[in-house]
């Protein structure tokens, strides 16, 4: 476990206090989940959430006087009990020492050192945090990921009960009945044997509402293709009436609004950080894609369903958003000739596959996505937001979510976040 442990955050991390912790003491005190704190001193929400967390902590810890490091006569010799096995790491975006420091001078638990600022950017790619504060949970053994939504952990089972909040299987957590527009109830069961979208969405929301229109067209087309095929309302809406004002201009299924933790169940499930959202299940509840909504404005007339990810994709407005979630390998092409896109894709795609392949053995994302770039309005705003000459073909990696990691800190003490086509 230390190996992994070390590789992940380096040998040393640090108290509230200042002092250094080497990481291989947590396999000696028998640490099996860890939490990763990714946040910012500036962001209002982020201190709140410290206050409830170290709550939390100190619970599930009972010891929270002793705070996180070793103790006297920590050891193997100790078993702990379960929910003492748990260890979270603040992760901060902070650009100025003083202000990190006071920050975590309260913190019961650890942080990574303040110099460690490429590490920091790493995991903030590595797990492709998109927004602050966010919490997730790794088995510190093998370091897969157990919870990708661990804010909603601390509201929704403040006790720990469930402790280490692993993954449920689709089937299990979506039990229960299910609604139709006109009032009519259904069991999940009868989901069986179905490809099954399940969709993160508001009213309040306008990129929501622009996606339901379109969504309700694709659905209508599955259908009629005689495909077996269901979606699931998921609602982020803030009232009932809002819930079914919305529910209304839709033909699929929904999760009763009042049944609040299955809706939080399945948020946590799929570690939901932006809506509108659409998860793509095949029949036997294992996730096809997370990019359903890009799959959908992509592919008018659902020729693709169910949108199995494709290696190598060619870069549009409706896929753009994608290369903010990591390092993104494109091939900037001359797309006057109609064949040179294709022979660019044809190019590239077994080095996509090998990658992929490598880490979905591991049951882990690639560190790569791989797009194709011809000549367009989307293409010349990249090579302009980036700097990149006018040369085709070029080949490049950028790391815009790098650029939005460092601009974090900025837009915490301005107190917004860079406009996305997300709410």
């Amino acid at each position: 476990m230390s190996g992994f442990l070390e590789e992940l955050l380096g040998e040393k991390l640090v108290t509230g206090g200042g002092e250094e912790v080497d990481v291989h003491s947590l396999a000696a005190r028998g640490i099996s989940l860890l939490g990763l704190y990714f946040g910012c001193s500036l962001s209002a929400p982020c201190a709140q959430l410290s206050a409830s967390l170290a709550a939390f902590y100190g619970r599930l810890r009972g010891d929270a006087a002793a705070g996180p490091g070793p103790g006297p006569g920590a050891g193997a010799s100790a078993e702990p009990e379960p929910r003492r096995r748990l260890e979270i790491v603040f992760v901060s975006s902070d650009q100025d020492q003083r202000q990190w420091q006071d920050f975590v001078r309260d913190m019961p638990w650890l942080a990574l050192p303040y110099k460690e600022k490429h590490r920091k950017l790493k995991l903030w790619n590595k797990y492709r945090i998109s927004n602050i504060p966010s919490l997730i949970f790794l088995d510190a053994t093998s370091g897969k990921v157990v919870c990708r939504n661990g804010l909603l952990v601390i509201r929704d089972d403040p006790e720990g009960l469930e402790f280490p909040w692993g993954p449920k299987p689709f089937r299990e957590v979506i039990a229960g009945p299910l609604l139709r527009s006109n009032g009519q109830s259904l069991e999940s069961s009868s989901l069986e044997g179905s490809h099954v979208g399940v969709y993160f969405s508001a009213h309040w929301c306008p990129p929501c509402r622009s996606l339901t229109r379109v969504l309700v067209e694709s659905y209508r087309k599955i259908k009629e293709a005689g495909q077996k095929f269901e979606i699931i309302f998921v609602s982020a809406d803030r009232s009932e009436d809002s819930f079914k004002q919305y529910f209304s201009e839709m033909p699929w299924l929904a999760v009763p609004y009042t049944d609040e933790a299955r809706r939080s169940r399945l948020n946590r499930l799929y570690g939901i950080q932006g809506i509108p959202t659409l998860i793509v299940l095949d029949p036997q509840g294992e996730v096809i894609t997370r990019q359903g909504r890009v799959e959908v404005l992509n592919d008018e007339d659902c020729r693709g369903f169910p949108w199995h990810p494709k290696p190598v994709l060619e870069l549009s407005d409706s896929n753009a958003v994608q290369l903010n979630e990591g390092p993104c390998l494109v091939l900037f092409v001359d797309s006057e000739d109609d064949g040179e896109s294709e022979a660019a894709k044809q190019l590239i795609q077994p080095i996509a596959e090998k990658i992929i392949a490598k880490y979905k053995a591991k049951e882990e994302e690639a560190p790569l996505l791989f797009f194709v770039a011809g000549e367009d309005d989307m293409t010349d705003s990249l090579r302009d937001y980036t700097n990149l000459p006018e040369a085709a073909p070029l080949l490049t990696i950028l790391d815009m979510s790098a650029r939005a990691n460092n601009q974090r800190q900025l837009q915490a003490e301005d107190g917004f976040q860079t406009p996305s086509s997300q709410c």
